[in-house]
């Protein structure tokens, strides 16, 4: 008997290693929200969702995740588990993709039916067929940061939201924008087609490209006099994380269209990053850390934001002065009283698709590496109307860089924007896509 009892204590450490494992320290010290925010990026930009290009099943897949997880969150589905379906018209076929919302009412008989919008991007790039030493190669564009970041900080924000509905004066609407790549099909859609009530929103945030903030944590505003102050306002108060106020525009999104609704608009993100619109997109370049503490401020301005004073969209009278007496050197675009316009239009996709596009050469090493991706490109139109200084603000590429900077150059002149009928220096910055096209 002694001995079968000896036997038994000898083997019961060897059962114990076998069972339990030696527990990751790392994992033990993450907080609830970064393991939620791991959670969700994982699946959002994982391979089964092929990159999440508008229209694909990864896109309705993603669609149904982000449904699901905003209704546990308590928040209520606006539409249905597969999202408000939209078409777009693409060469002979009509692409459909879908836009997800959620609604938080506010508690205010007085505010309740006026509407803080926040949204992200919901597509991606999808997959591409390249040519890889001679033989044919399928990349994937997971998007972790591009845009699973903003997805899944969304997904705490209404979870905060949602439990905090009695502090919210205002109602708030959470949206996952489909089709957004590249001109913002989905918050077109949600503005003009599907919400009815454009009117009554009061603010828009938007959540892009938010997981590298050890780079840095950035607000856009379209240098927006209101919704400065309640960035300033916040600067004053305890957080985790303070915002930095930008006047150029950090990459063109949904935000724009919101914008050009005259709706008053913010946009966080962390900036460009080296693995932008590539394949290394990957959730293990996110700074979880980060993102949590960026939640913590968001989640506090938004507070803000339904209950203080609605924000006015014109630009401030002191602004327009500060360029006017050339103490500025180019007053930002959307805050010319008349718009710099280009062959007669006055909408930079006119531009866009008129001129860029028109004469853009894909770089031959480019194409042979299957590098895509984006530049921003900042640029001056004088009051002649002729397009200077131009510079690459960020760029995915050098090839793509030096190929972006040469068709904007060569631009024919525009018709100079205006502030109180005087011709101004106006300053523009645009994203120039270099996209591969998909092998059928």
């Amino acid at each position: 008997m002694r001995r079968t009892v000896t036997a038994l204590l000898l083997l019961l450490p060897l059962c114990l290693s076998a069972q339990y494992r030696t527990p990751d320290y790392a994992d033990l010290s993450e907080s609830e929200m970064v393991r939620a925010l791991k959670e969700d990026v994982g699946f959002l930009a994982s391979a089964s969702l092929e990159g999440r290009a508008a229209g694909s099943e990864g896109e309705l897949e993603a669609a149904r995740y982000l449904a699901s997880r905003l209704e546990s969150t308590g928040a209520d589905l606006l539409y249905g588990t597969d999202g408000d379906v939209f078409g777009l018209r693409q060469d002979a076929d009509t692409l459909r993709s879908r836009n997800v919302a959620a609604f938080i009412p506010g508690y205010d008989k007085n505010l309740k039916d006026k509407y803080i919008v926040i949204c992200a991007r919901l597509d991606n790039l999808g997959t591409s067929l390249v040519n890889v030493d001679g033989k044919p190669v399928r990349k994937t564009y997971y998007g972790a940061n591009s845009n699973a970041s903003g997805l899944a900080m969304l997904l705490q924000l209404s979870s905060r939201l949602s439990t905090n509905r009695v502090l919210l004066k205002r109602s708030v609407i959470l949206l996952g924008c489909g089709a957004s790549i590249p001109d913002g099909a989905g918050s077109w859609y949600f503005l003009h087609r599907s919400f009815g009530g454009s009117e009554d929103i009061d603010a828009c945030v938007e959540l892009n490209m938010l997981g590298t903030g050890a780079t840095g944590f950035y607000a856009y505003t379209a240098s927006n006099a209101d919704m400065n102050k309640y960035v300033a306002a916040l600067s004053g108060t305890l957080q985790p994380v303070q915002p930095r106020l930008v006047a150029q525009e950090p990459c063109a999104s949904d935000h724009r269209i919101f914008y050009d609704a005259k709706i008053p608009t913010v946009m966080f993100t962390s900036g460009m990053y080296p693995e932008y619109n590539s394949e290394r997109d990957t959730p293990s370049i996110l700074q979880y850390d980060y993102m949590e503490r960026e939640v913590e401020y968001i989640y506090n301005f938004v507070v803000e934001l339904c209950n203080g004073t609605a924000p006015e969209f014109n630009p401030s009278e002191a602004t327009k002065e500060y360029y006017l007496t050339g103490r500025g050197t180019a007053i930002p675009y959307y805050e010319c009283d008349v718009r710099p316009s280009f062959l007669g239009s006055s909408d930079p996709a006119v531009f866009l698709k008129k001129w860029v596009y028109v004469y853009l050469r894909y770089p031959k090493e480019a194409l042979e590496q299957g590098v895509q991706g984006r530049v921003l490109v900042d640029f001056i139109i004088d009051e002649k109307g002729k397009v200077t200084d131009v510079v690459a603000a960020r760029s995915s590429d050098p090839l793509l860089e030096e190929e972006a900077l040469r068709v904007i150059k060569a631009s024919p002149d525009w018709k100079p924007g205006r502030v109180r009928g005087k011709k101004v220096r106006s300053r523009m910055s645009l994203n120039v896509e270099f996209r591969l096209e998909k092998k059928k």
